[in-house]
């Protein structure tokens, strides 16, 4: 189920932007028009309109540059339409035959026509240029290559003393900026929207995994406790042990059914009742203490390590105690044992051996969630670890 609602949100990610690049050849089409139209116009005319000089000096050259425009508009258009081919190598292309169009004005356009007309062959087929990119990169790269086709035409026109009053650089400014918003925003809610489908497609799976070990797991380990509870001996402790399990179980399922991302406030007292094993020791308040859900899962594997600990180092007979205190602004919770405790440097040599248990799973969890914890141990005197959490 995950792995078909996966492959929807990829599909439509990829689609998310095709209206804008099949909108954008629409413009491509017509700013092709207008400069073939524009190469007709000046090369049968004897003189350009209201000009007294001829526009082109190399006419035969104008129309080979105008067919360069042609067929890579066409290529173009396709490729962005239809998506044939990656997008960055083509606007990059793109960007090159733009900036050599323009420039080919000093070669073939006589310097007294360029000086008081717009470039040719290129008129304001360099848009798509500008299109693209805004596209593409977004709103900052839109608005810089506006403004630097412009100041680049202007200066093979050599009309830089009109950048002021020239009416293009706003306009393509306006171009690649306004679309490059346009852009982004359309991929913003692009990605949220695969976020959320991911999200339903986990909360499916999670429910799916719940249904089966409710079905199938919990069933055999409330069995086993039923079974086992009148039992002597290994029975008794197996059953026993069926029975934590089972409490770690729904526990757990009942932390997964949230929805993905809440942090809705969640009483640790019941948590913990839930979650620590009969023979540890628990002392709380009689009401609920509530923190955030993601701070009451880190203090939970905060205490589960810290039993860990106890059974493992504190050796045989050794009782563990937890307290649980709700100050107000603060939440503290303690857990301690009457072991041997840990001797003095013996957390120092583990971390230079590597083995990092105790300040990353104690003290990192309590700290990501902007607490403290502080370790009281001695020989012979036990271990205490002090957890406070600030509301």
């Amino acid at each position: 189920m995950s792995e078909t609602v996966d492959s929807i949100a990829v599909g439509r990610e990829s689609n998310a932007m095709l209206p804008f690049w099949r909108g954008a050849q629409v413009f491509r089409f017509a700013s092709v028009v207008y400069a073939v139209g524009a190469q007709f116009v000046s090369v049968n005319a004897e003189t350009a309109k209201g000009s007294g000089v001829a526009a082109y000096s190399h006419p035969t050259i104008s129309w080979a540059l105008i067919a360069l425009l042609v067929i890579w508009s066409g290529v173009a258009g396709l490729v962005y339409a239809f998506e044939l081919a990656p997008k960055p190598p083509m606007v990059i292309a793109e960007i090159v035959i733009t900036a050599a169009l323009i420039a080919s004005t000093l070669w073939v356009v006589r310097p007294e026509y360029y000086h008081h007309h717009q470039s040719l062959p290129s008129t304001f087929w360099v848009t798509n240029a500008v299109v693209s990119i805004a596209l593409l990169w977004g709103p900052i790269a839109g608005g810089v290559a506006g403004v630097s086709f412009s100041v680049f035409s202007l200066v093979v026109e050599d009309q830089m003393k009109n950048f002021l009053t020239d009416a293009t650089t706003p306009i393509l400014l306006t171009v690649g900026v306004t679309l490059g918003i346009g852009a982004r925003i359309v991929s913003r809610a692009q990605r949220q929207f695969e976020l959320a489908v991911r999200m339903q497609a986990a909360t499916q799976e999670r429910e799916r995994l719940a249904r089966e070990v409710h079905d199938g797991v919990l069933q055999v380990l409330a069995l086993m406790r039923r079974r086992g509870a009148d039992g002597h001996g290994d029975t008794a402790e197996l059953a026993a042990l069926a029975g934590e399990q089972e409490r770690a179980l729904r526990s757990l399922l009942s932390q997964q059914a949230q929805a993905p991302g809440a942090d809705r406030a969640t009483d640790l007292r019941s948590r913990l009742q839930a979650d620590l094993p009969p023979e540890v020791a628990f002392s709380a308040p009689a009401d609920a203490v509530e923190l955030p859900e993601s701070a009451v899962t880190e203090l939970l594997a905060v205490v589960r390590t810290a039993l860990d600990n106890t059974a493992r180092h504190a050796g045989p007979g050794a009782r563990s105690f937890v307290l649980l205190e709700d100050l107000g602004d603060e939440v503290v919770l303690t857990v301690r044992d009457d072991g041997v405790g840990i001797p003095d440097g013996r957390l120092a040599e583990a971390e230079a051996q590597g083995r990092m248990g105790v300040s990353k799973s104690i003290r990192g969890r309590v700290e990501s969630i902007g607490g403290t914890a502080h370790l009281d141990t001695a020989p012979n005197l036990g271990t205490e670890w002090e957890l406070h959490v600030r509301r």
